[in-house]
């Protein structure tokens, strides 16, 4: 597999807070416990050395975080803290930021020993809420320090998201095809999460692909890790792997050239059907190396699509896809294992060829793209449709993840963990079977009900807890999850 790139380096800061009337040195003695839990814990903090106190401390503090590089934020009451130095700690810093405190440690020691931090924390969020902050605060946010030491090991997951949105471009090649106007993207909701927008034309794609072919060097190497990847027996017509290195060149130094002001990068870019008859070749398989490397590139030129995938890739550090949730799975087809789900509750997750190999099963291979090749080249040998990564997807835990804007600019989103089943689909493309418990409401009341999209980003592992408080920091409230029997949807007729 390629290393992956394109991700957040978190660099989390811990800072102790404490109120003035309380002592300071009572924060200093918890604050170093929790740091040697965070040791032991193999969890990394900047240690920040001044205590805040003051809005001064907290200006000290600011600068102390900026030649420490900190990117994430830690506040630590020590005992009740101060809320109007700590916020605006917060706010200054910018960055994602947590709230947590110190539980009180001893009976023998509840006079001068007692830091009153079940207080504190009350304080200081009704002081975010006037700053109109966004912290992230642990389901239990008063603990011990191996429970503080947890508490940053989740956060330093979520700060990746967050970090990664906050600094992220969405690149895209062309209009959204005529029948896929559901990936829709408004614009303004993506701002909002922080996401800069480079929109570009098919004829902007074409002409830079053409300009790489002066990348003569850059276009070998290219060409020996495909052959690598997929073997030299799978280009008959050389040509096409030259086309195919091409490809990736031009897509990979545009993105490097223009990132402006931003660090990290996904693409959404048309590949069908004025594609095809451009170029010569789909662009699935391309699309599968890049997003392997850690830069999504989403079909259809679905933006949301893309900017879930990547959201996927910083809470899981693993490759990830996007699938359409495809279509039903016959009763008569045989699976041993439903991992929790009902036959129900099944689906086939399926792209033309956009999954990564490291995502497929042994035996993946290149091929032509049945579906276009239906449309373009009905009864003749594939020739422009050829290029798309064909296998059935690894079998294991699984989520299915969107974040999305409705067209009048409300952000939503949805998650649903599962497992990709072992069991062969018996059909064609980068598919698989995805079992997920109680998924046939959720997708009546939740993707149909809420007017979602077909594709949606899939990661192989559970992480909807990072990507639920992930949205959370990024002002995004309206998000679903599986209901058990019994829980009804808002819409949920009662007497269904």
């Amino acid at each position: 597999m390629m290393p992956m790139q394109n991700i957040p380096d978190v660099k989390l800061a811990l800072v102790g807070v404490s109120r003035n009337c309380f002592p300071a040195e009572l924060t200093r003695a918890r604050m170093a416990k929790v740091v040697e839990a965070c040791r032991q814990a193999k969890v990394e903090v900047i240690v920040c050395e001044t205590i805040v106190e003051t809005e001064k401390d907290a200006i000290a503090v600011l600068a102390e975080l900026r030649t420490k590089r900190a990117n994430a934020l830690a506040i630590y009451l020590g005992n009740f803290g101060p809320e109007g130095p700590m916020t605006i700690l917060a706010r200054e810093f910018g960055g994602p930021f947590m709230l947590c405190a110190a539980a009180e440690e001893h009976a023998n020691n509840l006079i001068n020993g007692r830091g009153d931090a079940y207080c504190g924390m009350l304080n200081a969020s009704i002081n975010c809420g006037l700053r109109r902050l966004r912290p992230h605060i642990p389901e239990a946010p008063v603990g011990s320090p191996d429970q503080i030491a947890a508490m940053l090991t989740h956060f330093t997951n979520v700060a990746r998201v967050v970090v990664g949105v906050k600094n992220l471009k969405a690149i895209t090649f062309g209009p959204r095809p005529e029948d896929f106007y559901a990936c829709n993207a408004p614009i303004q909701p993506l701002y909002d999460l922080g996401v800069e927008v480079m929109e570009n034309s098919e004829l902007d794609m074409l002409q830079i692909y053409q300009d790489a072919a002066s990348q003569t060097k850059l276009i070998e190497e290219t060409k020996a890790s495909i052959t690598r990847e997929v073997g030299a027996a799978s280009f008959k017509n050389p040509a096409k792997l030259q086309q195919l290195a091409q490809f990736e060149v031009a897509l990979t130094r545009f993105a490097e050239q223009n990132l402006g002001t931003r660090s990290f990068a996904v693409m959404a870019n048309k590949c069908w059907p004025a594609f095809e008859r451009s170029f010569g070749f789909v662009p699935c398989y391309i699309n599968s190396r890049l997003t392997a490397r850690g830069i999504p590139v989403a079909c259809e030129v679905d933006i949301y699509g893309a900017v879930s995938e990547y959201m996927a890739q910083c809470a899981s550090l693993l490759p990830v896809t996007l699938l359409d949730v495809n279509n039903t799975v016959p009763d008569d087809l045989p699976i041993a294992d439903l991992k929790g789900a009902s036959r129900a509750d099944l689906f086939m997750g399926f792209h033309c060829g956009n999954t990564p190999t490291c995502n497929l099963c042994s035996g993946c291979s290149l091929k032509h793209q049945l579906i276009m090749h239906r449309l373009m080249e009905p009864g003749k040998e594939p020739d422009i449709t050829w290029g798309t990564l064909e296998g059935t997807l690894k079998p294991g835990a699984a989520m299915v993840f969107r974040v999305q804007a409705t067209g009048d600019n409300h952000l939503q989103a949805y998650m649903a963990e599962g497992h990709i089943l072992d069991a062969d689909p018996r059909s064609f493309g980068g598919i698989g079977i995805f079992g997920i418990p109680n998924f046939a409401r959720f997708y009546r009341h939740v993707l149909i009900g809420k007017q979602y999209p077909h594709h949606s980003a899939i990661a192989w592992a559970h992480v909807g807890r990072v990507l639920f408080d992930a949205l959370q920091i990024l002002g995004v409230q309206d998000i679903s999850a599986p209901r058990q029997p019994g829980q009804l949807y808002p819409n949920e007729n009662p007497f269904a």
